[in-house]
């Protein structure tokens, strides 16, 4: 499946989290949504990330935006990221890639001259009615939570 891209309906998707808890995009009905990608837990540029999400939260949730993680990380390595850094959004564990799939960032990387496949690291800002309102590709993962509150005003 290609990317989706603005305008598209974000696929529905459910997931359990770090703390074993389903979610599903469904319950955030009337909400925004920055639907993170992100490739590995506890690796520089996804703690970086993940960090600059956890530091800015405050600001996202006084816009109304729900943050939500996704990668193909287990439980456990979620809840071990999690505690680490005292992250305090919900990080969906995508062993199957089912959601990864589905929007489209499940595809081929390259780093150091090696091929393999992976998750893209991305972000859709989904608003309240379902919508893809944004799609950031590549982030920045030192201001991430800067570019989505720019986005989105």
């Amino acid at each position: 499946m290609s990317q989706l891209k603005v305008g598209d309906v974000a696929p529905p998707f459910k997931g359990v989290d770090q703390n074993g808890d389903l979610i599903e995009l469904a319950q955030f009905s009337g909400k925004k949504v920055a639907l993170y990608f992100y490739p590995k837990d506890d690796t520089p540029g996804c703690t970086t990330q993940a960090c600059n999400l956890r530091d800015n939260l405050a600001s996202l949730t006084n816009q109304g935006i729900e943050v939500i993680g996704v990668s193909t990380d287990s439980i456990k390595s979620h809840t071990k990221f999690v505690s680490k850094y005292s992250l305090n959004f919900p990080l969906i564990a995508d062993e199957n890639k089912e959601i990864v799939e589905q929007y489209g960032v499940w595809g081929l990387k390259k780093f150091m001259g090696r091929e393999y496949m992976g998750t893209n690291r991305t972000t859709f800002i989904i608003d309240e009615k379902g919508i893809i309102q944004e799609v950031i590709s590549k982030p920045k993962t030192a201001t991430h939570a800067e570019e989505i509150l720019t986005l989105i005003k």
